[in-house]
């Protein structure tokens, strides 16, 4: 059983670099099509201001924007790019050292398109991001977290204002993040620019996030003239009453096997390929974020079935815990 283990993850660790490998070849230095989703800042909120801008790359193409999702007759549930929308909320918790503030932003995609060369494991309905900025009890930030709304892919950044004590044991602020293929900051200062802003810049196809960087808000409206995409911010409760023919439907399953799941997100090379592995018949597939107990549906970030309910980003200080922070 333990040979079966250690073929079926080295498997999956070929499969993830190949689609990994394969993406990181695109040359995006010289995509003109490249734009930016800003919210809008007059409104002196902890939400509004530290936003993160979303960077897409191939902005012509449709799977590559931000949108909306929105109902349609069967139930069935789609993104329209031509709406671009950031979700948000808000969720407080408290760790050994203190009581800390999640800013939780998060935004869905038409697509990963279908492509074998290269091969996009991921390929399916409805992905999505999530950027969680965990803020201290002043209001600073002390981590930035990505992930898919999947719960893969994640990435977890410390900032400026954490404390060298909470730190992973052997973190190297100078090394470079390596996550599946994309190499990301291991550290942002957000103490050296004016008026800081969080760009995150999205692989286009798959929606990975593929780098982080702090400017400053001049910086970015300079940097980007007309090519700048105006998004709304809306609370996260609207996913769960989309309007359809004057009446209402949640973008997520709200029982059955599927409870939890977004709607129209199932991804079938991740559930032939890595099922058996977790034990998740609809692993790969996009999730709720909220409360597991009430979901029935953790939000786990690691494969490994042993550790589903400790990698449970529902438990966020737990889930800091299980991968090596100490707040």
């Amino acid at each position: 059983m333990k040979q079966m283990f250690k073929h079926s993850v080295f498997l999956l660790i070929l499969i993830l670099q190949m689609s990994a490998g394969c993406a990181a070849r695109l040359d995006l230095t010289q995509d003109t099509a490249f734009h930016v989703y800003t919210s809008d800042r007059s409104d002196d909120t902890l939400i509004n201001w530290f936003a993160p801008v979303f960077g897409v790359h191939h902005y012509g193409t449709a799977h590559n924007r931000i949108g909306m999702p929105e109902a349609q007759p069967g139930d069935q549930i789609i993104i329209n790019p031509d709406v671009p929308v950031i979700f948000y909320e808000t969720h407080s918790f408290t760790a050994e050292n203190g009581v800390y503030t999640n800013l939780i932003y998060r935004v869905h995609f038409q697509e990963v398109p279908f492509s074998l060369v290269p091969f996009y494991i991921t390929y399916g309905k409805n992905p999505g991001l999530f950027v969680i900025i965990t803020l201290n009890s002043d209001h600073n930030p002390v981590l930035v977290t990505t992930v898919g709304t999947c719960g893969c892919y994640l990435s977890i950044i410390p900032t400026t204002f954490l404390h060298e004590e909470a730190y992973p044991d052997n973190w190297d602020k100078h090394t470079t993040l390596k996550v599946y293929g994309e190499r990301l900051p291991p550290f942002l200062d957000f103490e050296k620019t004016n008026n800081a802003r969080l760009l995150i810049s999205v692989r286009p196809d798959v929606h990975r996030v593929m780098d982080l960087v702090i400017i400053s808000d001049n910086e970015h409206k300079s940097a980007y003239q007309n090519r700048h995409v105006t998004s709304r911010l809306i609370h996260m409760e609207y996913l769960k009453k989309i309007p359809i023919n004057g009446h209402e439907t949640s973008f997520f399953h709200e029982k059955g096997w599927l409870k939890g799941f977004v709607k129209d997100s199932i991804k079938p090379w991740e559930m032939l390929l890595l099922s058996w592995i977790s034990l998740d018949l609809f692993v790969g597939s996009d999730k709720v974020y909220g409360n597991t107990e009430e979901t029935g549906n953790p939000f786990y970030t690691s494969l490994k079935p042993w550790n589903r309910n400790a990698s449970d980003m529902n438990n966020f200080a737990e889930f800091l815990k299980f991968w090596g922070w100490n707040l």
